[in-house]
């Protein structure tokens, strides 16, 4: 699933290929995706102009003229790129934005759990996809402080804390098994075993581990790809996530794999304590 690198990713790649255009119509060939595109939905995207793009977490948010916002995630494998008008149809582009300028972009996403809506901009944050959500960790105010005050009297694994979008957003399983390696933390010690100190360690790693993987494109181990259609590179960079068995870059140790909450967890038993 695209994490916060690839839609940020994606929002820098598409905002010159589309602010200042106008959605001229708009095209929906499958409306069963995680969340039905409701009847209407083409009516009311189109003749508005986009105005800009923003991103709250892993949705991609699309300002249009009138007061509303494009609301689309990608699910586990959407991927939205621009091309041209006459470019034929990708197999599984269940949404098409015929824009100004002869040029469209695409929603091609096989496995459907991607969704698309049209909410009032002045509403956004109280809209039940939004009203949960936690601090974002490239916003000013997320520290190891904030981290700290949030897990006290909490208990369980931090790698599952880090991963929870009512505390942090955006953060999904990648990032979390890097940015815990690059802090010496092991994804299964409880946060109640934490300090203050490890904490700020912790921020600081999450943070780096984001802001490299946006600088090198994202990610790209199955479907991602920014909105020219070009991959990612981080997965180069990757020290622990999906290396089991292979020394530990940093100390020399081997790599295990571990499974959390039905999701796998890749660390070094050496130095992450």
């Amino acid at each position: 699933m695209p994490e916060l690198p690839e839609v940020e990713v994606l929002r820098r790649s598409l905002e010159p290929l589309l602010r200042g255009r106008t959605i001229r119509r708009v095209e929906v060939r499958e409306r069963r995706l995680r969340e039905r595109v409701p009847r209407g939905f083409e009516a009311a995207a189109a003749g508005r102009r986009i105005e800009g793009l923003r991103r709250r977490a892993k949705y991609l948010l699309i300002d249009l003229s009138g007061g509303a916002t494009l609301v689309i995630h990608l699910g586990m494998s959407g991927r939205l790129t621009v091309v041209g008008e006459q470019v034929e149809r990708e197999p599984h582009e269940h949404l098409a934005f015929y824009l100004s300028g002869r040029t469209r972009l695409r929603l091609r996403d096989p496995r459907r759990f991607g969704l698309a809506l049209l909410v009032p901009t002045a509403l956004l944050e109280r809209d039940r996809h939004f009203a949960a959500l936690g601090v974002e960790p490239l916003a000013d105010e997320f520290s190891g402080e904030l981290l700290a005050r949030v897990a006290h009297r909490r208990r369980g694994p931090v790698k599952n804390f880090l991963m929870d979008q009512r505390i942090v957003v955006g953060v999904g399983n990648i990032y979390a098994t890097e940015a815990l390696h690059r802090c010496e933390i092991r994804p299964t010690r409880s946060v109640a075993r934490l300090s203050r100190e490890r904490f700020e360690r912790l921020a600081a790693a999450v943070r780096e581990v984001l802001e490299q993987a946006i600088g090198e494109g994202g990610t790209t181990l199955n479907d991602f790809t920014d909105g020219r259609g070009e991959a990612g590179y981080f997965q180069v960079e990757l020290a622990v996530y999906g290396r089991p068995g292979e020394p530990c870059p940093r100390c020399g140790g081997t790599i295990r794999r571990i499974v959390q909450a039905g999701r796998s967890s890749f660390y070094c038993p050496d130095c992450q304590r």
